[in-house]
């Protein structure tokens, strides 16, 4: 007897919980055992997808849900976000779709694509989004590894890269089109998509729902593929609306009151479960960044909503930092100075808090004028004015740090949760103190689909998920993050070393320096690849050849005015092996060996500058803006194979 046919003889849904023998699955349409204690379900009981909008559409109707720039903003308010996902999820069962199947949505981020995802789960199907920049052939495997049935798209560019497969998928019963009119036969409009659903009566949908169990799979999410094929990783309803609940009481989110800028990939799990659940958990309101977000328009988009949460991945804070270093650089006179003093009571605010240290009257005195004088008006002009302080680590909620309740510290990823359980699981080269982070409970996903022995590499019979995070906890309990496994550089000597903190050490101290990747596995050195800060095309979001402002003025600095562009620098240092240039990177790297390498074999004996930044088009940079090691390392394969070949110009001078 198959899955499907002992699930059917349960038809209590859509918040029923069906039997289940073990905490993971590989199956599409397998079940999973709920972690749960009796004090958690007391607290909080399993409810569905479908129930959860519901209730939020019946006691917020007329509260807008989402919120679009299509000439002018254009909003759903909860009650339509519902009804119109009803309508999809009829839609896809006349349209042929059956449980536990996929449905792929490309595009990027819209009302649309949310509406599409909801109408998936609520049909029985798997949500399953699709990175716009997926080739075609990354299309067909993850249409062919889902068993998609329909397939959403945004636009003819996606379209065709589906189309262009479409031959291999013999599954697809409908595809859909959502922006424009459709030029293709046979594909739908989201109009016509919405008058098929409105047409039909509730009876079969209602059967779905009947069937719907909250520890099956909805929703697939698509690991980037950086080390083989993309593996589906299986969202349990209960996995999702479970941490939307957590993130909103530990991140002490208000109904009503919050707003959010959706831009990044809804392909990915953070966003999805920010923009698509949490939002609705906590009654927010989601506003759609343009699909040029990450090019320049992002900014626009939040100074014109002042949302209260932003998230925001490494790469978009350090180019917010640029931006205001760019701005301060500008300011002279008494202004420096009143900005500098601002900056200091802010800075001594938020150390006083997470210190525990009670602020004298003239501190608070002088945070709240440096407040009003200087920050209010910094963080309006980035289009946080209304941000609230919540830092988050992994979006399978684990740890969090908490500025409201004096409970973060810099560099940590927070403390445990009290509804999640962590430990650490030493292995063969770890430091003392350190392991691998390793979680359990109702923030695991469900496993990989139709991959038995990757999800049994990942979780264990006992419902341990290893993470492939390395970490550590202080003497007050802060987890930190040192490395990931699979990123460590393993040299000849056999060192274990965790390239992210050396990286982001070096790169402190070459403040025109914008990506840095250590590399040496194997090697009896560490050598690191630098890029330098440049402008970026508004047009294509590849870097430009140009350096930025921030890279000019220190170029000026060191007395290189006539260095205008990366190929002036490399020039340069082509010509000049121990000119100005190269002498500032050196002793950027002696600094890092003198006080922050923390052993000899973490020291970097020799450094590249490469031609042009990194970035998502030109492919170092996945979906994320998360660097691609192993594309860096085929790419500039020759380069690196130079650094272990050839005669170092400084070798004679090493302080190491």
């Amino acid at each position: 007897m198959s899955n499907l046919e002992v699930v059917d003889n349960y038809k209590n849904g859509p918040d029923q919980v069906i039997p289940a023998s073990s905490l993971k699955t590989w199956d599409a349409d397998g079940a999973t055992q709920l972690s749960l204690s009796d004090e958690e379900a007391a607290s909080f009981k399993p409810i569905s997808v479908y129930t959860m909008l519901k209730e939020t559409a019946e006691n917020y109707p007329n509260h807008p849900a989402l919120a679009v720039k299509r000439g002018v903003w254009k909003h759903w308010t909860y009650k339509e976000y519902f009804e119109e996902s009803k309508a999809v999820a009829k839609a896809f069962i006349k349209l042929g779709l059956d449980r536990f199947h996929g449905i792929c949505i490309m595009g990027f981020n819209s009302p649309e694509w949310a509406i599409a995802n909801y109408g998936a789960v609520f049909a029985g199907g798997l949500s399953a989004g699709v990175y716009t920049t997926n080739s075609p052939e990354a299309c067909r495997h993850l249409a062919d590894n889902c068993d998609a049935q329909i397939i959403v798209v945004e636009d003819v560019a996606c379209l065709n890269k589906f189309l262009a497969v479409k031959r291999f998928l013999p599954s697809i019963k409908a595809i859909i089109q959502w922006s424009g009119a459709p030029c293709t036969p046979g594909v739908l409009s989201w109009t016509e998509l919405l008058a098929i659903g409105l047409a039909e009566k509730d009876t079969e949908l209602n059967e779905r729902l009947s069937l719907s169990a909250v520890n099956q799979c909805c929703t697939l999410i698509y690991t980037s593929g950086t080390t083989g094929p993309p593996k589906g990783v299986m969202c349990s309803q209960d996995h999702l609306i479970w941490a939307s609940h957590q993130y909103k009481i530990n991140g002490l989110l208000k109904d009503t009151e919050e707003c959010m800028v959706s831009y990044l990939p809804l392909s990915h799990l953070a966003a999805h479960l920010l923009d698509i659940y949490i939002s609705c958990v906590s009654v927010a309101t989601v506003y759609f960044a343009q699909p040029d977000a990450l090019k320049g328009s992002l900014l626009q988009t939040l100074l014109e909503v002042q949302p209260t949460r932003f998230l925001g991945v490494p790469r978009v804070w350090e180019k917010m930092y640029e931006k205001m270093q760019e701005a301060e650089a500008s300011v002279g006179g008494l202004k420096k100075k009143i900005l500098l003093w601002a900056k200091y009571h802010g800075l001594n605010y938020y150390n006083a808090i997470r210190d525990g240290r009670i602020l004298s009257s003239y501190e608070v005195v002088a945070n709240s004028l440096a407040k009003s004088l200087i920050i209010n008006k910094v963080k309006a002009a980035i289009g946080l004015s209304r941000g609230t302080g919540l830092i988050s680590e992994s979006m399978s909620i684990c740890s969090m740090n908490k500025t409201e309740e004096r409970m973060f510290k810099l560099g940590s990823v927070g403390k445990i949760l009290p509804q999640t359980t962590c430990r650490l699981e030493y292995f063969s080269g770890c430091k003392p103190g350190e392991g691998e982070i390793l979680i359990k409970g109702r923030n695991v996903f469900m496993g990989y689909l139709k991959m038995p022995e990757k999800t049994n590499e990942t979780i264990d019979d006992e419902g341990w998920m290893c993470t492939g995070d390395i970490g550590s906890f202080n003497d007050d309990g802060f987890l930190y993050i040192t490395g990931r496994i699979k990123e460590l550089v393993i040299t000849a000597g056999g060192e274990n070393i965790p390239p992210l903190l050396i990286e982001d050490a070096v790169k402190k101290e070459l403040p025109f320096i914008s990506n840095a990747m250590l590399v040496g596995d194997r090697q009896k050195y560490l050598s690191i690849l630098l890029t330098l800060k440049t402008d970026v095309s508004e047009e294509t979001g590849e870097p430009l050849d140009t350096l930025s402002p921030q890279c000019l003025r220190m170029m000026i600095n060191l007395g290189l005015p006539q260095l205008h562009t990366v190929t002036d620098a490399l020039r340069d240092l082509e010509k000049n092996p121990q000119g100005v240039l190269a002498t500032a990177i050196q002793e950027g790297i002696h600094r890092y060996n003198d006080h922050h390498a923390v052993s000899r074999a973490q020291k970097v004996q020799r450094w590249m500058v490469l031609p042009h930044d990194f970035s998502l088009p030109t492919g170092e940079l996945n979906n994320t803006l998360k660097l691609k090691r192993s594309f860096v390392m085929e790419k500039y394969s020759d380069t690196i194979n130079s650094l272990y070949s050839s005669k170092d110009p400084w070798e004679n001078k090493s302080k190491l």
